[in-house]
């Protein structure tokens, strides 16, 4: 009797993220100097930024509104009583050698983000929440550039840019309820959207406003303990974040198998190799050494004060894809396209607003506009094509007024140069031929211009209907309408 083969091990990974997000504050977090990004090095710095001695740091209270706002729109429990922290490192970009963060009484902690997930294959949505541990506020480092190649000739050195340092920013702790690189993508974005539409962060990637790192570990599928823990840095994109993932769970499961230990580090992800290298062993929080920051009162906030910054909160991502499904009837997709900036979304809400047919202003939105957009690389704000317009261009289709294939003739003046499709469409005659005896006229005078197209379609081949509505919106310019143009050329072709 033969024993049954062994069963292949199975893995999940168990994923956490840690973001930063920088505050879109004019000034810095304990100090005035500006928070502007692109400036010279060295410019945007004080002696409070470099730690002279003799200064004292003073919360910017529009850092600590943010922070609460999003700690609400995240479904944190704000806390009435927190402070700040020393966290004690040592290294060139940081002026006082110490770092001023939260420790154990951070300003948020036990929230929840619910994302959205769409099934590659089904297209299918389904929807998982994922918990917030806390959410902090602390200011940035400065910046390293280093340049030279040759260390050991001493042509090798590194520049030290203060501007970043002391920009505010909050820090956002996920609970490890991630499983895949897709999930953790989808986390990061919809963080992201809501901070953007909180007015809180610009989330803008390439210059560093919001970054994330990432904490890994694999366990055999069932088991509760969790693996070695992996922090992957230095992610500038939601699509670098789900490749590293994907790539890291690989590289962990293949040295569990082959009997390898995993060390608890510090590792990078290189885009151009499309993998992780390791960077340093892993510090424990006890290395920070940390204590109540002297120089800084504890923070109280007012029950008034918090109801207050309640009252503000926008309707946020989710509950408007909820309500675009629901009330106007969208699919899944074209509300997630519409809701993913809230400038566009609310461009889309006085469009409808204006009772244009909800449908027909996704299509545009999202189709045509959206294209230009992205060839321009403009926000829809900057266009000189307004909702109002828009939504006048619309009702003339639904009306009979013009074809879609006017109104796309039309659209790229109006995108350039504004103004009324009305009078635009009057001006150049454009409007639709709805009269049905005008249409079939023009109709009976393309069909006795090609006898043996006529021919041909009556002996079988009726894909020939699409060439005889091709003349027609020839001859007319495409102003013809083409539902009413299509039921009369078929009864004049079968007839």
């Amino acid at each position: 009797m033969t024993s049954a083969a062994p069963t292949k091990t199975q893995y999940e990974a168990v994923i956490g993220l840690e973001t930063h997000c920088q505050l879109s504050t004019e000034t810095k977090i304990f100090s005035p100097s500006s928070t502007a990004f692109g400036a010279d090095p060295n410019t945007h710095i004080d002696p409070i930024v470099l730690g002279m001695p003799g200064v004292l740091p003073v919360l910017n209270q529009k850092v600590l509104e943010y922070a609460v706002k999003a700690g609400l729109a995240l479904n944190c429990q704000i806390a009435p009583y927190s402070k700040f922290d020393r966290k004690q490192y040592f290294y060139p970009d940081l002026p006082k050698n110490y770092q001023i963060s939260q420790f154990d009484l951070p300003i948020a902690e036990h929230g929840w983000l619910e994302i959205e997930l769409v099934n590659p294959k089904t297209k299918e949505v389904s929807h998982k929440r994922i918990g917030i541990t806390r959410l902090h506020m602390e200011e940035d480092a400065g910046k390293l550039v280093h340049a030279g190649s040759d260390r050991l000739s001493g042509s090798a050195y590194s520049l030290v840019d203060f501007n970043r340092a002391g920009v505010p920013l909050i820090e956002i702790v996920s609970e490890p309820d991630l499983r895949t690189g897709q999930e953790a993508a989808e986390y990061a974005q919809e963080l992201r959207r809501i901070m953007r539409y909180l007015g809180v962060s610009d989330g803008n990637m390439q210059e560093g406003s919001l970054r994330c790192d990432v904490n890994i570990s694999v366990r055999p599928v069932g088991t509760e303990k969790f693996g070695t823990k992996v922090e992957i840095k230095n992610m500038n994109s939601f699509s670098a974040i789900q490749k590293a993932i994907e790539y890291e769970i690989d590289r962990q499961v293949a040295a569990i198998e082959a009997g390898e230990p995993i060390y608890q580090e510090t590792r990078l992800w290189e885009e151009g190799s499309q993998c992780t290298i390791s960077m340093r062993l892993k510090e424990g929080s006890s290395d920070y050494r940390y204590f109540p920051e002297p120089d800084l009162p504890p923070i109280e906030v007012a029950s008034e004060q918090l109801s207050s910054w309640q009252s503000e909160l926008p309707e946020l991502p989710a509950e408007k894809r909820s309500r675009y499904e629901d009330s106007l009837g969208l699919s899944p997709y074209d509300a997630r396209v519409l809701t993913d900036e809230r400038m566009v979304a609310e461009y889309f809400e006085t469009v409808v607003g204006l009772e244009a047919d909800a449908k027909l202003a996704t299509n545009w939105i999202t189709q045509d506009i959206a294209a230009y957009l992205n060839s321009e690389k403009l926000s829809i704000n900057e266009i000189a094509l307004k909702p109002d317009m828009l939504a006048e261009m619309i009702q003339m289709i639904e009306g009979g007024t013009i074809s879609t294939k006017i109104a796309k003739d039309i659209l790229p003046d109006l995108l350039t140069a504004g103004g009324s499709p009305k009078t635009i469409v009057e001006e150049r005659g454009l409007s639709q031929i709805s009269d049905p005896k005008e249409i079939e006229a023009i109709i009976d005078e393309v069909i006795a211009a090609h006898p043996d197209e006529l021919e041909k379609y009556r002996a079988g081949k009726k894909k020939l209907q699409g060439f005889f509505v091709g003349q027609v919106m020839k001859r007319t310019s495409g102003r013809v309408d083409p539902k009413l143009t299509n039921q009369i050329l078929s009864k004049k072709l079968n007839g």
